[in-house]
């Protein structure tokens, strides 16, 4: 199917949703879906990289959604459909915002530059004592599995309730990652690299700069990513067990007891924006820092 049939039978789908006809609007949104992936398949063969594909499929799941939950009548406690979280998120857009910014912007960016500063300072501290290295990662690896659902009531208890705890709590959550890959990558400098540096007589700190750093980043980067989604986890996790009135996990919490199904949908979407979005610009940051690498290089 061609790119003109899959937009003809999406039209057809939203007409048929305006007009009431769900029955027929789901299967027009399957024979939509079909086409739109079969678009996919050739976009990808003719070696498509961008975010069209993803997009491509991210609508077909919309649409089948929205068709799919007005075709069987799904109650909105159960799952709301696309257009009334859609909707919600319009009417509710100031309490989304307030939300987001007491989360995202206070609690997890405040706890993920703390975590990831201190592990990476921990790491060049350990790096240049190997005594200390060789004990403070089985101790980052035991803490690190901890479950969150266990310590997070801790640190609200010493922290308070306002955005400071939930900081704290990405703060423990970023630094072992953070600590383990900044380590592994500072090990990455191959032995020859290091004696040719010694034959050009640098010392350590020249030798840290010049050489390990730059074949450490990738690992450092690595580390900066798995960081960005744990950062968002735990800020909202650690808001269920005390909060003031505004946070995305407080709204969460509070709209699921009330059976406001759309504005915990509305939350997510949110939230899985901001998420992807923040892992997307430290990905392009790690490709303008790392554009050397070999990763980087099959990339483009």
């Amino acid at each position: 199917m061609t790119a003109a049939s899959a937009l003809v039978l999406v039209v057809l789908t939203l007409l048929l949703l305006a007009t009431g006809a769900e029955g027929a609007a789901l299967g027009a949104a399957a024979l939509a879906g079909v086409a739109l992936v079969a678009l996919i398949a050739h976009l990808v063969r003719a070696g498509q990289r961008g975010v069209l594909p993803p997009l491509l499929l991210g609508f077909i799941i919309l649409l089948l959604w929205e068709a799919g939950v007005r075709a069987f009548d799904v109650p909105g406690v159960i799952l709301p459909s696309v257009s009334a979280i859609l909707a919600r998120m319009a009417s509710s857009a100031p309490t989304l915002w307030e939300d987001f910014a007491q989360t995202f912007l206070r609690g997890a960016l405040a706890g993920y530059a703390i975590g990831c500063g201190a592990g990476f300072v921990v790491a060049l501290v350990a790096d240049r004592t190997p005594a200390l290295q060789r004990g403070i990662l089985p101790v980052g690896n035991f803490l690190a599995a901890m479950p969150i659902v266990g310590t997070a009531p801790i640190l609200v208890m010493w922290f308070g309730f306002d955005w400071q705890s939930k900081a704290a709590v990405v703060a423990v959550m970023c630094f072992f990652p953070m600590l383990v890959n900044t380590v592994q990558g500072l090990a990455a400098a191959e032995r020859m690299q290091k004696d040719l540096m010694r034959t050009y007589a640098a010392g350590y700190w020249k030798t840290l700069t010049k050489l390990r750093l730059p074949a450490a980043a990738p690992f450092i980067f690595n580390g900066l990513k798995i960081c960005t989604t744990l950062a968002l986890i735990g800020a909202i996790v650690a808001e269920f067990f005390g909060s003031p009135i505004r946070g995305m996990g407080f709204r969460i919490s509070t709209e699921v007891g009330r059976l406001a199904l759309d504005m915990v949908w509305a939350e997510i979407v949110v939230a899985a924006l901001a998420g992807s979005a923040f892992y997307g610009l430290v990905a392009l940051l790690e490709r303008a820092a790392t554009f050397w690498h070999p990763s980087q290089r099959r990339a483009r």
